[in-house]
């Protein structure tokens, strides 16, 4: 039986990711993760929250339709590395920027690629190109 999709086991898979790939990443706010509302074309998003209760933390995003289970978990992976390269080249973190613009250059996807994701990557990229819609366009 296949594990449901909560922010808990969200939040455990953006643990393993900073772990395995992102180790070298310092942490000096809070961070957490979360599933959003339903998004068809912005499969993730990172803010650094002003309210009262986050003040200071910085919140990663996931579309709402990430939580069916159709999604492999590959895909997951690979928009969670993407907003976590915005987090450490200090988009919407406390960490310096390292660029004008979050995407300069293909800045994510070479990073990602360096952090050894790059078969992730490409797998999620493929998959959301061909299966994405028709999955999303079953769910109510």
């Amino acid at each position: 039986m296949e594990e449901a999709r909560t922010n808990d086991w969200l939040a455990t898979k953006l643990a393993w990711l900073w772990q395995s790939y992102f180790v070298d990443v310092s942490k000096p706010n809070d961070v957490y993760v979360r599933f959003g509302r339903c998004s068809k074309t912005r499969l993730g998003s990172i803010q650094l929250m002003r309210s009262q209760k986050l003040k200071g933390a910085s919140v990663i995003t996931l579309s709402g339709y990430m939580r069916d289970g159709r999604i492999p978990d590959v895909v997951l992976d690979a928009v969670l590395a993407h907003e976590l390269v915005h987090y450490s080249h200090g988009f919407q973190s406390p960490l310096p920027q390292l660029c004008r613009y979050p995407h300069q250059g293909g800045i994510v996807d070479k990073e990602i690629k360096r952090r050894g994701l790059g078969p992730a990557l490409k797998e999620q990229k493929a998959w959301v190109k061909t299966n994405w819609l028709p999955i999303i366009n079953t769910i109510r």
